[in-house]
């Protein structure tokens, strides 16, 4: 991925927080010469410092039996992205110098993918995927919920994939390469836009942009 310097993210904390709230990703493999793109939501494991994604595919996806183990996978994650008019730059009345682009937030992941065919690792991601994309509701539901012997036939017909992280990219384009008076343009027109994927963007160009008046020594 391209990646100018200006729009590299690298802090572990962000780039986790953007799995986090956008699990569902495009997982890309190589089956022969050709390219495959399959979309699963994966749940990120962290633990004593190492990094892997977790996830499940139904059996009847060739991709668990064609992926070779020492083979590396991209997985994409994307966040908010969002059309960013010309008109909203406070420069438009200045010089008219102004063109349209697209501001966007994505990661890039990268490892290989390892197959877990025990029915309790599979059940325990489930669960805690689960878990994660229910904890905002009311009344959470939980895979014991449902009957086991149900949720067992289920498991059945899947497989759990683990991808340990080898390393990150991240890109957040997110108008910071743009004069300050056009960064508080842009983030007057996001918010007054209302939309959540307006109001989503709004917070990252005011986040981004604050960090760059913050200076690299703050």
């Amino acid at each position: 991925m391209y990646c100018p310097e200006i729009f590299a993210e690298q802090r572990p904390e962000v780039l986790q927080a953007l799995v986090q709230d956008h699990p569902l990703a495009i997982l890309v493999t190589r089956d022969g010469e050709r390219l495959e793109a399959n979309h699963i939501p994966l749940l990120l494991s962290v633990d004593a410092g190492s990094m892997s994604l977790h996830g499940h595919l139904a059996r009847a996806n060739p991709l668990w039996r064609d992926q070779p183990a020492d083979g590396e996978v991209l997985v994409i994650f994307q966040g908010p992205q969002l059309y960013i008019s010309p008109s909203w730059y406070a420069t438009k009345k200045e010089t008219g110098r102004v063109v349209p682009t697209w501001n966007y937030i994505v990661a890039h992941v990268y490892g290989s993918l390892q197959i877990h065919d025990d029915p309790a690792w599979i059940r325990q991601q489930m669960g805690s995927l689960t878990a994660q994309q229910e904890a905002s509701l009311a009344e959470p539901w939980q895979v014991a919920d449902a009957p086991r012997d149900f949720t067992e036939r289920l498991i059945q017909q899947v497989t759990g994939i683990e991808i340990p992280i080898t390393r990150w990219l991240g890109k957040w384009k997110v108008s910071q390469n743009q004069p300050g008076e056009n960064q508080e343009s842009i983030w007057e027109n996001l918010k007054a836009l209302g939309e959540p994927q307006s109001q989503a963007m709004a917070g990252a160009v005011r986040r981004a942009t604050g960090d760059l008046e913050k200076g690299p020594t703050q």
